[in-house]
């Protein structure tokens, strides 16, 4: 299928069409129009990802901050301007350029000022496929070619100033993993090897890292954000515990990032060396620490020890709160396993709540000595009901 800048998208929805479309000169920008040139392209496929109101950015051509703000829309921007829509809440960014003048991903001068042009904004994207525009009509800008790069599923850089930015190697690497079929273009991967070598990468901030890191987690194909940055050496500063990813298959069954983080093929040290130096949140390290303590233990189940299982449950504090422990389970591959745990161990932990040891024994018993007595209890109660299980399993396995 041949691409070229004459193709046309329907037309956008412009919300607040009365304020929107007939006083300010907006294009939709970016993921939006990518993604549904993509879409379009690969219609039998499924291949292709969707737009979603959330994902939709939209530039102003020839505007100035007072005029947004008098007509209603919110400043959000720090580094540039941006506002959002005052029905919509969509982000609408005034037409800006770019230049280097120091070190890192913030090392810019901005200029928004109202002569900068639609061309010269979508000329300072990191990539072809991502500085195509769409007009009210539903008309394509395309200046760089983007969309002949998605006819042939590249990934390319629009100008050589793609290296003023070393965060674009992390981006690159996650666009590679949430586009399927996308492969880095030769000329972009020399740049991304030449980034890496000379030590721009270290000038990035850990949560900007973590945040492409956390992306490409929940992406269609995760394993091809690690062999993106394994080939331009991109791993060794910040993901160095995440060499030789590139060669595993990675859990891709679970909508949530940090179940994904907990199951990657990494000892539990490295993970949490991981969310230390990105400074991600704790929920993610907490939850791996627990899935290499606890999941093997699980997927034997009932075939296991009452008082691994017990200690489990104490650590886990899953007779006050069964969230924890759940958490674990929902990490179980096993479809058949990990409903009937999660039908039954809820039942199972408000068994074990309501044990309580008898009036008369309770009275005779204070402090450590009553705790161990009530532990007990629940332990026989445990081991009771695991046999149970395991006669049941056996008798299953039997027919």
């Amino acid at each position: 299928m041949r691409w070229n800048s004459s193709a046309k998208l329907p037309k956008p929805r412009y919300p607040g069409r009365e304020i929107v479309s007939e006083k300010l000169d907006i294009y939709l920008v970016g993921g939006a129009v990518r993604d549904a040139l993509i879409a379009s392209k690969r219609p039998a496929t499924g291949q292709g990802t969707s737009a979603t109101t959330s994902d939709r950015d939209w530039v102003v051509v020839g505007s100035t901050p007072q005029q947004m703000l008098d007509l209603g829309y919110t400043p959000v921007g720090k580094d540039f301007p941006v506002f959002l829509h005052p029905h919509s809440k969509e982000e609408y960014a005034l037409a800006r350029t770019e230049r280097k003048q120091g070190s890192g991903h913030k090392g810019f001068s901005i200029d928004a000022n109202p002569s900068v042009t639609l061309y010269e904004d979508l000329g300072r994207r990191d990539l072809t496929i991502n500085a195509i525009a769409q007009d009210a009509r539903g008309n394509l800008i395309d200046p760089h070619q983007g969309q002949a790069d998605i006819a042939a599923g590249l990934l390319r850089h629009v100008s050589p100033a793609f290296t003023e930015d070393p965060l674009r190697v992390f981006r690159v690497a996650r666009f590679a993993a949430q586009l399927p079929g996308f492969s880095v273009a030769d000329d972009t991967q020399a740049l991304l090897r030449h980034m890496c070598q000379n030590g721009e990468l270290e000038t990035l901030s850990a949560e900007r890292v973590w945040q492409e890191f956390v992306k490409a987690l929940t992406a269609p194909n995760p394993v091809r954000f690690f062999e993106v940055l394994e080939a331009c050496e991109g791993l060794s500063y910040w993901l160095p515990e995440c060499a030789g990813l590139a060669a595993e298959t990675l859990a891709t069954g679970h909508p949530d990032p940090a179940a994904r983080f907990a199951l990657l093929p990494i000892p539990a040290l490295g993970l949490a060396n991981i969310v230390a130096r990105l400074r991600g949140p704790n929920r993610y390290a907490a939850l791996a620490a627990d899935r290499h303590a606890y999941l093997a233990m699980l997927e034997q189940w009932p075939h296991i020890d009452p008082s691994a299982v017990y200690r489990m449950l104490e650590k886990l504090t899953a007779t006050h709160a069964d969230d924890r422990l759940l958490q674990v389970v929902d990490l179980i591959e096993s479809t058949a396993m990990r409903a009937k745990l999660m039908e039954e161990l809820p039942k199972l932990l408000a068994q074990l709540r309501q044990i309580g040891l008898p009036d008369k024994e309770a009275d005779q018993l204070r402090g450590a000595a009553y705790g161990e007595a009530l532990s007990k209890m629940r332990q026989d109660h445990l081991s009771q009901y695991l046999m149970q299980e395991r006669r049941k399993s056996q008798a299953e396995f039997e027919r």
